[in-house]
């Protein structure tokens, strides 16, 4: 019998996520306040994704751009529900391609376009070095000049604690487990015996008392997820330094990171550590010395083919022409943020002008936000540097979107549509998706389940409603419930009475209706 899975779980699929990392709108603001020059190709010429799992992220950003994009996950299951998206929407008409085809197959197709970006989400840190090195040529051969590649991935020093005990699980779930018995499981049983392994006041433990923080946790997460997490046969963590010598061939340079928030030097580092990190003046080396000060566990990267250094003049102005929007309301922005080294509150001068600027959730553009900021201020001005900070900030809390030029988003709303339309039917029967597609910011919109049905009951209305009603909202989720048998939670126990599941659907639906409605309808989800 073949092992064409090459030690990969494929009896558990993996899990129905959605990552804006992988979406190529968003590396133009990481990138231009990184000091880099952007490609017009980038956001509309073609992308790949390696390792699209479900594909929900390649088929938001292929109906969300109306780009083309072409990807694989070996894992057929996975790809022919991909493909049911992708026929869902459109795209496979308009050139979208994705298949389930190991990484070897794939990347020596003839038939591939040059790329403007690719994806490479977190599948690194489980394959063997074999299919890394596939990775690497396919990406030296078909990433365009000035092209992206985004790679995110395991990464030391965060995992070094746990990489022992990763080994530990995966020698008991394949020695141990029974062999009748599937991976759930065994994934079980291996969670137990850590646990008592570590209540046993080993050394290990005592030497690594976070691991068993870490192994409590896990028994509150999917088990999709710690398969695919923990029990692969290749997982390795890997240093940014080694991860920038598997690039080199590539011929990659290092952009940024994908993750905003990473990009604050004052929400990551204190000032000792901050002042020790500048004093590095090699790039390269200043990354590792950063992962060891924030224990980094996952990291997020762009890199660029050819990248072009923008001289501080050009940066600016590349960064007056980004457009933006607020995506949730000026009243919900929280003013704190969590970093590693604690919770940062915002300063009240700087964000509060800047959100009520924004507040009409209306696009703009930086330059004309910062002209708004200068008229309107009747104190000290919030400054350029301030406004980028502050715009990448709200950005990496995901209170700002990236916004797409209006040609882009006319093209892409009929696919988004129809796909949406989709996603929204899944939601009568599970929650496995977790969002919608937006045309204007070309990415994925995060709604619950209950507020996907909210939208779906608009979406199915004869009559479109300004104002719907939240009891023909409530009614129609709570019919779609009923007909699976569900009730809703309160404190752990589902609400046994249907004026109780109805009161409370309609005071979600009051709150969905004033709150996120109107967002929605600015980000295109619903006319």
């Amino acid at each position: 019998m073949s092992d064409w899975n090459e030690g990969y779980v494929t009896d558990i699929g993996y899990t129905y996520g959605y990552y804006t990392e992988l979406n190529p709108l968003r590396t133009r603001l990481a990138l231009l306040n990184a000091g880099w020059a952007t490609p017009a190709t980038l956001h509309d010429g073609p992308a790949c994704e390696l390792g699209m799992g479900q594909g929900v992220s390649v088929n938001v950003h292929a109906a969300a751009s109306g780009s083309p994009w072409y990807a694989t996950d070996f894992n057929p299951s996975q790809a022919a529900f991909a493909q049911e998206l992708a026929g869902a929407s459109g795209v496979d008409a308009l050139g979208t391609r994705l298949s389930d085809q190991a990484f070897a197959d794939f990347c020596q197709r003839t038939d591939l376009p040059d790329f403007s970006f690719i994806g490479v989400h977190g599948i690194w840190s489980w394959i063997s070095d074999a299919n890394r090195a596939v990775i690497v040529d396919f990406v030296r051969r078909k990433l365009r000049v000035g092209g992206v590649l985004y790679i995110s991935y395991n990464t030391q020093p965060g995992w070094a604690a746990m990489v022992p005990m990763r080994d530990l699980l995966i020698d008991h779930a394949q020695v141990m487990g029974a062999p009748g018995n599937g991976l759930t499981s065994r994934i079980d049983a291996s969670l137990a015996f850590a646990e008592r392994l570590l209540d046993s006041n080993c050394h290990y433990a005592q030497a690594n008392p976070q691991v068993g923080v870490r192994i409590k946790r896990l028994h509150g997460v999917s088990r999709n997820y710690l398969a695919h997490e923990y029990f692969n046969r290749d997982w390795q963590p890997m240093s940014f330094s080694n991860m920038a010598r598997w690039l080199e061939p590539a011929k990659l340079t290092y952009g940024c990171s994908a993750h905003y928030l990473d990009h604050l030097p004052a929400l990551n580092f204190t000032p000792a550590q901050h002042a020790l990190l500048l004093e590095q003046p090699d790039a390269m080396f200043r990354e590792t010395v950063r992962d060891f000060l924030v224990n980094q566990q996952f990291r997020r990267d762009y890199w660029v083919k050819g990248p072009r250094r923008l001289t501080t003049a050009d940066q600016a102005q590349a960064l007056r022409q980004q457009r933006v929007m607020l995506a949730t309301a000026a009243a919900d922005v929280v003013m704190k943020v969590k970093t590693p080294v604690g919770e940062a509150s915002l300063t009240p001068s700087v964000y509060q002008p800047v959100v009520a600027a924004l507040a009409d959730q209306n696009v703009h553009s930086i330059g004309d936000l910062w002209q708004q900021l200068q008229a309107g201020a009747t104190q000290a001005p919030v400054s350029f540097a301030q406004l980028i900070e502050a715009i990448v900030l709200l950005a990496g809390k995901g209170d700002v979107v990236a916004v797409q030029d209006e040609a882009l988003v006319q093209k892409a709303k009929p696919q988004t549509q129809k796909l949406n339309r989709h996603l929204l039917s899944l939601a009568r029967n599970n929650a496995d998706i977790s969002c919608v597609a937006s045309p204007v910011s070309g990415a994925g919109v995060t709604l619950s389940r209950f507020q996907q049905l909210f939208l779906l009951a608009l979406v199915e209305a004869e009559t479109p409603v300004a104002q719907p009603e939240p009891i023909k909202l409530a009614n129609f989720v709570w019919a779609a419930l009923q007909a699976q048998g569900q009730r809703l939670l309160k404190d752990g126990k589902p609400m046994e009475a249907a004026q109780d599941n109805l009161n409370e659907l309609t005071a979600q639906a009051t709150e969905f209706i004033s709150k996120r409605l109107p967002m929605l309808r600015r980000l295109g989800v619903l006319d």
